[in-house]
């Protein structure tokens, strides 16, 4: 029997996790009351019972005690083997969410959404820190959310929350604001000169062969391989949830491209990680 409770910051996509694992098989309820979980788990784990997977959504929507959480989880878990999921992002990005949908912060009648995300945090800091799961969905596709959840929950493959996301980007643009490490490819050969590549990109298979004709770039992604395999498990250690890899040239378009997508094809087997690719810039020229 798997028991999966499902929480998190609200906004950060508990919903739409719910729903995936609803499709992989899971039987899901939402919104369950804090006291009769220790309930639910009695009833599921019965003999002769048909569900063999569950998950419970939680989360501080208005009436929910989910602060006794805390409390009561040690017990449930030890008893019952059950695990936690919390889903978490950015405060930037809960509030851009929060403004695209036009819905208030369960925590923020008064339709203040930083300060319902504040008190949120304040209120679930307990619950994350005994999290067995965390998934950081600032700048997650639904794609790549998915793709995690399916390894963790599906797959049953080990994971240690720590989300990499690989950003392509211009320079002309500006630097990614949360890039936790910044690699300059302007070194590479640009096609940017070139008239029959300047209006492709770097998805196409020519524009990346003249990208990587002299060898250097494979080079330099040996190197930047080797770089990461090496911090990545000092980054899990101290418990980072999220770690942002820009690499940049100057419009955004071809050789940045180029390098973080071979970059993302090293990586994405290679680790107990969660792993996404962006290319910020790609429709600008």
């Amino acid at each position: 029997m798997r028991i999966v409770i499902v929480t998190g910051m609200s906004g950060a996509g508990k919903i739409t996790a719910l729903r995936m694992l609803e499709d992989a098989g899971y039987y899901c309820v939402d919104n369950l009351p804090v006291p009769l979980i220790d309930k639910f788990t009695e009833l599921v784990s019965m003999p002769g019972s048909e569900i063999t997977k569950a998950a419970l959504g939680l989360d501080a929507r208005a009436g929910q005690p989910i602060g006794e959480l805390p409390r009561i989880l040690p017990g449930v878990k030890n008893e019952n083997g059950l695990e936690v999921l919390f889903m978490e992002a950015s405060d930037e990005t809960l509030q851009k969410r929060y403004k695209t949908s036009r819905r208030r912060h369960p925590l923020s009648p008064d339709g203040e959404v930083a300060e319902g995300i504040k008190r949120e945090r304040e209120l679930l800091s307990e619950i994350k820190k005994g999290a067995d799961y965390i998934i950081d969905t600032s700048g997650l596709l639904t794609r790549d959310l998915k793709k995690e959840i399916d390894r963790i929950f599906v797959d049953n493959r080990e994971y240690n929350s720590l989300m990499i996301r690989l950003v392509s980007f211009g320079f002309k643009y500006g630097i990614p604001a949360d890039c936790d490490l910044v690699f300059d490819v302007r070194f590479l050969p640009n096609p940017f000169y070139v008239d029959n590549l300047k209006v492709k990109t770097g998805l196409d298979s020519d524009v990346r062969d003249y990208v990587c004709q002299t060898g250097e770039a494979e080079q330099f992604l040996d190197k930047l391989t080797d770089m990461l395999n090496f911090l990545i498990p000092g980054y899990i250690n101290e418990g980072k949830n999220q770690l942002v890899v820009g690499i940049g040239c100057t419009g955004g378009r071809h050789r940045s491209v180029t390098i973080a997508g071979k970059l993302y094809d090293r990586l994405k087997d290679s680790g107990n990680y969660g792993l996404s690719l962006k290319h910020r810039d790609i429709g600008n020229g």
